[in-house]
Order: C-alpha cells, then structure tokens, then sequence
C-alpha cells in the first residue's frame, strides 16, 4: 500500500492535496482550488483517489474514472494491453488482490492524465444538478 501511495503522489499533476478522508490516504483538490466542496458535504474538499487496505485486497478509489467514460474506456484498455490478470473493479474502486501484481506503471499514467481543474470539470458535469 505504501508504494502505491508514493507512485499517486509522485505522478499526480500539481494542485491535488494530501489528505485523510474517511479513514484512508486521498488526494483531494482543495478548498483553495475549488471553493463549492464535496456536494454531499460542502465542508469537505473535493475527493479525487483514495486508498485503502482491506481484509483481502487493497483498493484504489479513482473517481475521474467514475466521472469520465474516456478515461474508463482508456484505463480498462491500457489494464489489459499490460496486465495478464482480470480487471477487478466496481464503478470507481479497483481492487488488486495480489499487491505483487499491482500494475503500478498503468497507475502511473492512470494519475498523471487527470489536472486538478479537468477533474473540477469531469465532475461538475457528472454529479453536480445544473
């Protein structure tokens, strides 16, 4: 888990935060960037990808790919083109099972594709009312 943390904060454009949100690592764009909050709960910052271990498989939460098909459609292609394993994933939470077998180049790239303001504008189109 320790190293998937480092490879998010080493290739995640300038402008995301650090931070603890509900229990786990994250990376937010904060309040600072993006006044309006999380629009469940204003108080919180804007929550980008998180981590966290549990009992069988350590999960990675990344909801640009929740919020953005293009960037689904490219991070389940890419996961297959380099990863012999199946894809284990639910809307926005990838689980890797092995943390032996985390692919983490495809995260890399997966992180580095994504700006504080894309993701500001990835999510306003999806989640918040017009």
């Amino acid at each position: 888990m320790l190293a998937l943390r480092k490879v998010i904060a080493d290739n995640l454009p300038a402008g995301f935060e650090e931070r603890m949100c509900y229990n786990m690592p994250s990376f937010v764009v904060p309040h600072s960037l993006y006044p309006a909050g999380y629009h469940c709960d204003p108080k919180l910052p804007l929550s980008f990808i998180s981590i966290a271990s549990q009992k069988n498989y350590i999960v990675m939460h990344h909801m640009g790919l929740y919020a953005n098909q293009d960037l689904l459609d490219w991070f389940t292609s890419e996961y297959a083109k380099r990863v012999t394993t199946k894809l284990d994933m639910g809307k926005g939470c990838i689980r890797f099972k092995k943390p032996d077998q985390i692919p983490f180049d495809v995260i890399a790239d997966l992180v580095a594709k994504v700006s504080p303001q894309q993701y500001i504008e990835f999510y306003e189109s999806a989640f918040r009312k017009k």
